[in-house]
């Protein structure tokens, strides 16, 4: 399965893990991490079973704010009906329960917030990309990474690419030099999906369709274009300089986020990048593209097929098909180790937060159809508010 195929709404059956850890842990007094979901969402569930498969965990609480969402998850994990919350508030009861750790599938809004509380609570944290919808939600996480590591705790944002081997060894290969001076990148995130819903103004209509609520999900940039941008960021190694852009709203209603962005980026030493992204259009390839091309070669990276590095020092990287699954159980593998090894590096979140921060530059500057710098972006105090009037606490 790959992910537009779940983001379409597609049944999945998700992989098996049979590695036996051998150091005991967590409050039931074994290895196994007790778990609380927050998000029982699609992707809430569908992660949840990657979780129980992997027979290194058992979810002993959950919430969502719909309680219908979140009794049916706890039915289906078997959760115990008074260890199911809902409400805004709902996670801050799963907090003060005992569980090892929280996995935060909600909307991008509610992640900077429900993470750094959940540090605060002394719980580890996996979390869904993307991290936040701007640049104080983006600093809210850079700094729960750093109290995690502070409290040993293990902070991991779930992004498949980097825990590809492919995808690892040739962006190693990269910043080890083999394409040399690097020129320019592309990357790419056309879809023929996505839905075409405006805002109704319905604080829980809305949030039950949230994704074409700009403040909810931070416009589709953030939301799912942060896999190409993250890939870019990734392989560049260094935060942009500024960004121009362009883009609109040709196929969405108006009131609903844009259906495409046209930015480019400017990086130290020269470097430019052009990210392009569409949705919307039937016909499209699947493909979520990155590109570089460097004084000695070029490296060709796509989510949905392989990695390869051609030139003076080529490397025929490897082929796949299913990252979209293989990432996130490889992502639960690694969040599991670093527990049961004390590994508290949590060296996800800083690349999280630049590929997020990078983002977020680009739908400001396709929103205002000129330069944005990342200068005035990081030090930004405006933030993203959805209307939430009338939501039950």
């Amino acid at each position: 399965m790959n992910r537009r195929t779940f983001i379409s709404g597609a049944a999945v059956a998700g992989a098996t893990m049979a590695v036996q850890p051998s150091v005991a842990f967590g409050t039931l007094g074994s290895s196994k991490v007790n778990l609380g979901l927050i998000g029982c969402g699609g992707r809430g569930n569908w992660i949840a079973d990657l979780f129980a498969q992997s027979d290194k965990y058992r979810f002993v609480a959950c919430s969502d704010y719909f309680e219908d969402r979140a009794k049916a998850t706890a039915g289906r994990l078997q959760i115990p009906a008074d260890r199911c919350y809902s409400g805004l508030s709902g996670y801050r009861r799963l907090l003060d329960s005992k569980v090892d750790a929280v996995v935060i599938e909600t909307p991008p809004y509610f992640h900077p917030q429900q993470a750094a509380d959940a540090v605060e609570a002394g719980k580890h944290v996996f979390l869904a990309k993307p991290i936040a919808v701007d640049a104080w939600g983006c600093r809210t996480i850079a700094a729960a990474g750093k109290k995690a590591t502070d409290k040993k705790l293990v902070f991991l944002v779930d992004f498949q690419t980097r825990a590809n081997e492919f995808y690892q060894e040739a962006v190693r290969r990269v910043h080890a030099g083999d394409l040399g001076r690097l020129v320019m990148g592309e990357a790419n995130y056309p879809w023929e999906g996505g839905p075409k819903d405006a805002p109704t103004g319905n604080a829980e209509q809305d949030l039950r369709n949230w994704y074409c609520v700009l403040p909810i999900s931070g416009d589709f940039i953030v939301e799912q274009s942060i896999h190409a941008l993250d890939v870019a960021t990734w392989i560049a190694d260094r935060d942009p300089i500024r960004a121009a852009g362009t883009g609109g709203r040709t196929l969405r209603p108006q009131g609903s986020i844009w259906d495409h962005f046209a930015v480019t980026y400017w990086f130290p030493e020269d470097l430019i990048v052009s990210f392009t992204s569409i949705q919307c259009i039937p016909g499209v390839p699947d493909e979520i593209r990155c590109k570089f091309f460097g004084a000695e070669g070029v490296i060709d990276t796509d989510y949905f097929s392989g990695v390869i590095i051609r030139g003076r020092k080529s490397y025929k990287g490897g082929r796949f098909d299913q990252l979209y699954t293989t990432g996130a159980v490889a992502n639960i593998e690694t969040f599991h180790r670093c527990i049961m090894e004390g590994s508290y590096a949590n060296e996800t979140v800083a690349p999280s937060v630049r590929s997020n921060l990078t983002a977020i530059l680009g739908r400001e500057a396709a929103y205002k159809g000129g330069d944005v710098t990342w200068e005035s972006l990081v030090n930004s105090d405006v933030r993203l508010e959805p209307n939430l009037k009338g939501l039950k606490s």
